[in-house]
């Protein structure tokens, strides 16, 4: 028996949990024919082109009768696949204009045009290769999401534990959960507390406790210590085995797209139909007729448009995008909605530190320090958050010892002969006020508290938060621009900070703690009123993927199940590459069907043409091929960039941008000391503030005011010309101006300070106003040259390090 059932479309089997553990995956049949289908017309582009070419070496011999028997071997074999076409267009109930191409195959026998024949026949076998080398899709058979399916689970029996396969699992059955393993039924934790990664389901990065008695879902990954879980469901009944079916069924509903061809077919085949009677009928020359037939022939439709698509895919992957097919590429260039998963989509998908608190007396340096020393043994993933920023400010790190782990509530060790705990608080009845202070903090912030205890008192917090991705916003925009009137955010995570994302970006609507199947269901809510994008990482994403009319995954580190349920894989982590996705696909989207009215417009024409009798069937089949080029060329224009969205940035810029941004993240953390000497101020106007008020006018002087004053010089003028003139950057010009006058101003009031002996009482206030304030306007100031300036630079190392700008409070 198998875990998870089978669908009935044929395109995938899977069993999870048969007897020997194995898991049986049969291929995609789709993707199967679809190859033997691309061999196939190859092989008929190979038979009609040899035809047509030794057919005309043979009449350039002087043997006509030879070439005649070439040519109408050529025709013969393209009409019988021609022909298949059709009644298979006619039982799905389309009326395709291959039916021109037919008709005028058979026509060119019955008059004895074999030359203009073997150049249709060649036409048609081209233009139906390039067509399935457009449309080819990748398998969507979500292997990955059976590689994560538990096979076996242990189950405990009084003190005997002995391994099962997961079908075996009944209700009430107690099993025993190791440590990075994976959950196999839903059920709820009995005994020790359980420490889970449920971002498998969720989409959300940070780890979650469950006590006993809570319910824990399965599919997700036991983060911490052993523990055992009563089971509540079957293996088929589970979650997990849920997610798989509804990527199935959500994959099934996916209609393939028609191509751009048939939607004209409605008014070109009866038209070319009536002039063709017509000038049989007017003339009493059946040969006026195919002559009609033979320039009809929708060769600007069948080659230009898939041409014009290729050439889109082409561009598109040379920036990172992986498009799986034609269709995917037209419907992208029509969407109007898009949907966006939040964690690893617009935030970085992992915890980043934000601040530092210290209680009074402690410093916040050699906290994060100590914090980091011993945590650097912990796999946890605040932990590696927390290393990774002392690393980042190059602290020194001590060796820890006697490091112990109580998964779910920390670490502890001694570092450098003290004792240093990291984890959940752990005081006993009041708390100090500036731990109070950090727990509102941390509530206003949407952000994760790592508490630090040296000895026995409480010396620290560190709080974390996902960060928001610095080219989030400015995609945003792009996207709108691009088309997209309607954006929504799903997300498994808590309202509060899926609020805030969906604040910042100003989007449409947000949806939070939504499950796998409320996913799908929103996306199908969505695609029912608008064609429907949608974003996402990891495999809770794949259904809703699989659901929309155009699914998009962030693969470069997202689960492989995304990838697989998805038309369009985004290669790089950067979201920006979405919308580079969708200017390509709108350009492509246009230049196609401006290929194909144009060459139908000279279609037409050259059909007025025949039917006056002035164009034989020979002369039109070569004046087609002409007309086939000119659309063609026209569609190879989808290989290169819009040129109303091309930003063209020297190299010499673009190496500008990334030292800039580079100094960016230097000077980000350093801007808290203007905080702090506003923190200080309040507390008193003694010698320690006046000493921190030193401290942040010698930081402005000799860090902030060069490093502004060099964009203003150098950056912004080169940045001019290619943004389209100096305006682009002429509110960042006077918020450089903003930050010098409140830099002078905080000079003045120091010099003031210093003259009298200390920090007048009639300076407070406006010294304080001028720190908070400049603290909030250099915040801001650096998010906006980020987004609007920075992300211009194609440099794929910039999501090393993302902007918490926007998580800690100004």
């Amino acid at each position: 028996m198998g875990a998870f059932g089978h669908t009935h479309d044929g395109r995938i089997r899977c069993g999870a949990a048969v007897e020997d553990g194995s898991v049986d995956v049969v291929a995609d049949k789709p993707a199967f024919n679809a190859r033997w289908r691309l061999k196939g017309e190859l092989a008929l582009v190979v038979i009609t082109v040899g035809a047509l070419a030794v057919g005309g070496v043979l009449w350039l011999l002087g043997k006509p009768d030879a070439a005649d028997v070439c040519w109408i071997v050529g025709t013969s074999i393209a009409v019988v696949p021609a022909v298949v076409w059709v009644i298979a267009a006619l039982r799905r109930g389309r009326v395709g204009v291959d039916l021109i191409a037919v008709l005028s195959l058979i026509g060119t026998l019955l008059v004895g045009e074999y030359l203009a024949g073997a150049l249709i026949a060649v036409m048609l076998a081209g233009g139906r290769a390039l067509e399935a080398a457009a449309e080819r899709r990748a398998s969507h058979d979500l292997r990955s999401l059976l590689e994560h399916a538990p096979r076996f689970a242990r189950r405990r029996v009084g003190s005997d534990v002995s391994v099962i396969p997961i079908a075996d699992v009944a209700v009430d059955d107690v099993l025993v959960v190791g440590p990075g393993e994976i959950v196999p039924v839903d059920g709820r934790v009995v005994g020790a507390e359980a420490v889970l990664d449920e971002s498998v389901l969720t989409g959300e990065s940070l780890q979650v406790e469950r006590a006993p008695g809570e319910p824990v879902r399965s599919g997700v990954m036991n983060a911490g210590g052993a523990f055992e879980l009563l089971a509540t469901a079957t293996a088929q009944d589970s979650t997990y085995a849920g997610v798989v079916r509804l990527a199935q069924q959500a994959g099934a509903e996916s209609a393939a797209i028609v191509r751009l061809a048939d939607r004209y077919a409605a008014w070109f085949l009866p038209l070319t139909l009536l002039v063709a009677g017509a000038a049989w009928l007017a003339s009493g020359s059946a040969v006026r007729a195919v002559a009609v037939l033979v320039v009809a022939t929708p060769c600007p439709l069948l080659l230009a448009a898939p041409v014009a698509i290729v050439s889109g895919l082409s561009r598109a992957s040379r920036h990172g995008v992986v498009i799986r097919s034609g269709g995917a590429l037209e419907s992208l260039g029509s969407a109007t909605t898009l949907v966006m998963d939040k964690t690893g989509t617009l935030t970085m998908g992992r915890p980043a530190v934000v601040d530092v608190l210290a209680a009074p007396g402690n410093d916040a340096a050699e906290i994060l320090r100590m914090a980091a020393s011993v945590d650097r043994v912990s796999p946890h993933v605040l932990a590696e958050a927390i290393v990774t920023e002392a690393a980042r400010r190059s602290y020194q790190l001590s060796l820890p010892e006697q490091v112990v782990e109580e998964p779910g509530r920390g670490v502890t060790g001694t570092v450098d002969g003290r004792h240093v705990r990291v984890g959940k608080l752990n005081v006993e009845g009041s708390q100090p006020d500036w731990a109070r202070a950090a727990i509102n903090r941390a509530r206003l912030d949407s952000a994760a508290i790592a508490w630090v205890s040296v000895g026995e008192e409480l010396a620290g917090a560190v709080l974390l938060h996902d960060p928001l991705r610095r080219d989030a916003p400015r995609t945003v925009r792009r996207l709108r621009s691009a088309g997209l009137n309607r954006l929504v955010m799903l997300t498994g995570d808590r309202a509060e900070p899926a609020r805030e994302v969906g604040t910042i970006l100003g989007l449409d609507e947000v949806y939070a703690q939504q499950s796998p199947a409320d996913k799908v269901a929103a996306v199908r809510a969505e695609r029912e009123r608008a064609v429907t994008v949608m974003v996402g990482d990891g495999v809770n994403d794949a259904p809703a993927l699989a659901a929309a009319t155009v699914g998009v995954a962030m693969g470069a580190r997202g689960a492989t199940a995304s990838s697989e349920a998805a038309d369009i894989i985004l290669t790089t982590d950067r979201l920006d590459r979405l919308a580079d996705a969708m200017d390509i696909a709108r350009w492509s989207r246009r230049i196609a069907i401006q290929s194909a009215v144009v060459g139908m417009s000279l279609s037409l024409a050259a059909m007025a043409v025949a039917a006056l009798g002035w164009l034989p069937p020979a002369a039109g089949a070569l004046l087609q091929e002409g007309i086939d080029i000119a659309v063609i060329l026209n569609a190879l224009r989808a290989l290169g960039a819009n040129p109303t969205t091309k930003i063209d940035l020297p190299a010499e810029t673009e190496d500008m941008l990334q030292r800039f941004a580079s100094e960016h993240d230097e000077l980000r953390d350093t801007i808290d000391v203007l905080r702090d000497a506003a923190d200080r101020l309040v507390a008193g106007t003694d010698q320690a503030a006046l000493d921190s008020l030193i401290l942040a006018h010698g930081f402005l002087t000799e860090r902030i005011l060069p490093h502004e004053q060099a964009e203003e010089s150098r950056l912004y003028p080169a940045l001019a010309q290619p943004l389209g003139g100096g305006e682009a950057t002429a509110t960042m010009s006077r918020t450089h101006a903003e930050i010098r006058r409140l830099s002078d101003r905080i000079g003045a009031h120091l010099a003031v300070a210093q003259a009298s002996g200390g920090i007048q009482p009639d300076q407070v206030d406006d010294l304080l106003a001028c720190l908070y304030g400049l603290h909030a306007v250099l915040r801001l100031h650096f998010l906006q040259e980020e987004e609007n300036y920075f992300t211009l630079a194609d440099d794929e190392s910039q999501d090393r390090k993302a902007s918490p700008g926007f998580a800690a409070p100004t």
